[in-house]
């Protein structure tokens, strides 16, 4: 597909807009936000797999704006826990949760599970749709393992409790660049930017 002139973000999630304007930042089109088109319109997300609440998302805004958008659906998985909170990871305390009161959750859930037995699998899907329909989609993932009490303050969600194994370190203690070079929605975006690259040169 031809690269469009302009991509509405659509998230209202301002750290991760910020993370996927600068991934997306080489294409050549206008990076529309939410400020630049108005509020987002609810859409319920009731789908079973992150890519298919991803593909709603998408293609829900495409038809409201009548601009090509891109959505993205993410979350942890958690082993011990069977993969919890998975497509609830946004509202796993509750349909108004705070990252904090998620967070807090998943350690209650997690209180007296050995270190071996923590570990967990950030995951991502994005895609891209024009008001015809969906046109693209992508996928990443991240493993690592979680924490016993919050560490760092970047980041959202369950970053301060990811402990990245490479670096040492939780995402909430990582900045943004050196997050995104190995993020689970970094690896989704940059798929599907080089897609778009690629279909350029043809």
């Amino acid at each position: 597909m031809r690269i469009p002139k302009q991509i509405l973000i659509g998230t209202k999630c301002q750290p991760k807009l910020k993370e996927i304007r600068e991934i997306l930042g080489e294409l050549p089109c206008a990076l529309l936000t939410p400020d630049d088109v108005g509020p987002l319109p609810e859409v319920i997300e009731d789908g079973a797999t992150f890519e298919q609440n991803a593909c709603k998302k998408a293609c829900a805004l495409a038809r409201h704006f009548k601009l090509a958008v891109l959505a993205d659906d993410s979350g942890l998985e958690v082993d011990a826990l069977d993969g919890r909170p998975g497509v609830r990871s946004r509202r796993y305390e509750g349909e108004e949760a705070s990252d904090e009161e998620n967070n807090l959750k998943l350690l209650a859930e997690l209180e007296g599970i050995p270190e071996e037995r923590r570990t967990a699998c950030y995951r991502c899907v994005v895609a891209l749709a024009t008001p015809d329909g969906l046109q693209l989609t992508a996928d990443g993932y991240c493993r690592g393992r979680i924490v016993t009490e919050p560490c760092g303050t970047n980041g959202f969600g369950y970053d301060p409790l990811f402990y990245y194994c490479p670096y040492g370190m939780t995402f909430g203690m990582l900045d943004s660049t050196l997050k995104n070079q190995v993020s689970h929605r970094g690896e989704a975006v940059r798929k599907l930017r080089d897609i778009l690259l690629k279909s350029r040169k043809r």
